[in-house]
C-alpha cells in the first residue's frame, strides 16, 4: 500500500475545490478512502401557510395576496381603490356609467316597430320646436344662418389648404364625408315626423340628405381642431359655440336625431386624427421628420409635395 499524502497536500486540494465536494483522506482500515460531503445550509424560507411575507427582487414585499405565483395588484385594497378614485375620477365615473347603463339596457322597454323613435333631444327642445313651427319666417332665418355657418367652415378649410398649405383639415373632411355617404346609404333612417324643412337650409333647395351622421357638426369640429393646431384658439372657441347653437337648432327643427349629432362630434375628432396619421406617415415614408406629439403646428403639408 502506498503511503498516504501529507496533510498539507490534502488541505490544498480541499481549499481549491471551494464549495464542491472535498475528498478527505482518513487513515482507517488500512488507509481506505472515505468521501465526505460539505454540507450547505440554505437560508430559511418563510412559511406561506402562516402568512409570511417574501421579499421579491425589485418588487417590494408581497404578502397576503399571492396564490400560486400570482400576486395581488396594489390597487386591490381599500387604500388602493381610494388612490385610484383620487387620481382617475373620470375613469371611475365611466366605470360607474358602464354598470348603470348595463342595468338600463337590459331593463328598458323596446320601442315597438310601428311607434316613432324615442329621442330625448326632441323632448328637450319641444318648446323651441313649437315656437319655430308657429313662425315660418323664423325657421327660414335660422336655416339661412346655419347655411352661412356651413359656408364659413368650408371657406376656412379651403383657405387652410390653398392659402396656408395645410391639408389636414381638407383630408379629414374628405374622409368624413366619404364615410358619411357610405353609412347613409347602408342605413337610411326615417325622416322625423315633425321635420321643419326650409329652402334656405344647406343643402339649399329642400333636397334629400343623409340623417346619420351630421355633416354640419362634424365639419365644424374638424375646422375647430385645425384652428387649435394653428394657435387660433379664440376662433376655435367661437366655432365650438356656433356648433352648439347649430345642434340645438337642428334638434328643434327635427333635422337630425340626437345620435346623429353625437356621432358627428366623434366623427370629426376621429377623422381629424386619421388625417394627421395619414399625412405624418407619408412624411415619414418620404424621409421627412415626424411631428413631435403635442406640437402646436403640423408639418403635414410636406406630404403633398413629396415625390
Amino acid at each position: 500500500m502506498p503511503p498516504p499524502p501529507p496533510p498539507s497536500l490534502t488541505a490544498n486540494t480541499a481549499s481549491s475545490m471551494g464549495n464542491a465536494e472535498a475528498v478527505v483522506m482518513l487513515p482507517a482500515n488500512g488507509g481506505a478512502r472515505r468521501r465526505a460531503d460539505k454540507v450547505v445550509h440554505p437560508a430559511p424560507m418563510p412559511d406561506r401557510a402562516a402568512g409570511g411575507a417574501m421579499e421579491r427582487e425589485g418588487g417590494g414585499v408581497g404578502g397576503g395576496g399571492e396564490v400560486g405565483g400570482w400576486r395581488r395588484p396594489e390597487w386591490c385594497s381599500a387604500a388602493g381603490v381610494a388612490g385610484v378614485l383620487r387620481r382617475h375620477p373620470a375613469a371611475a365615473a365611466f366605470g360607474c356609467g358602464l354598470l348603470l347603463f348595463m342595468a338600463v339596457e337590459y331593463t328598458i322597454p323596446m320601442v315597438p316597430p310601428a311607434a316613432p323613435p324615442v329621442d330625448l333631444g326632441f323632448a328637450a327642445t319641444a318648446a323651441l320646436h313649437a315656437g319655430i313651427a308657429a313662425r315660418p319666417w323664423l325657421n327660414s332665418l335660422l336655416a339661412a344662418l346655419n347655411t352661412v355657418f356651413v359656408a364659413m367652415q368650408a371657406a376656412y378649410i379651403l383657405w387652410a389648404i390653398l392659402g396656408e398649405g395645410r391639408p389636414r383639415a381638407a383630408v379629414a373632411a374628405m374622409m368624413m364625408f366619404t364615410c358619411r355617404g357610405a353609412l347613409g346609404c347602408a342605413t337610411q333612417l326615417p325622416l322625423p315626423a315633425e321635420f321643419l324643412g326650409s329652402g334656405m337650409d344647406f343643402p339649399v333647395g329642400n333636397v334629400s340628405f343623409f340623417l346619420f351622421f351630421s355633416g354640419h357638426v362634424a365639419g365644424a369640429v374638424i375646422a375647430a381642431e385645425d384652428m387649435r393646431r394653428a394657435g387660433r384658439r379664440g376662433m376655435a372657441r367661437l366655432y365650438d359655440a356656433l356648433n352648439l347653437l347649430q345642434g340645438v337648432r337642428l334638434l328643434a327643427c327635427r333635422g337630425h336625431y340626437t345620435i346623429d349629432l353625437a356621432v358627428g362630434v366623434g366623427a370629426g375628432l376621429l377623422f381629424d386624427m386619421l388625417a394627421g396619421r395619414y399625412l405624418d406617415g407619408k412624411n415619414t415614408v418620404d424621409g421627412g421628420a415626424a411631428v413631435a406629439p403635442g406640437s402646436r403646428c403640423c408639418s403635414c403639408h410636406k406630404a403633398l409635395l413629396s415625390q
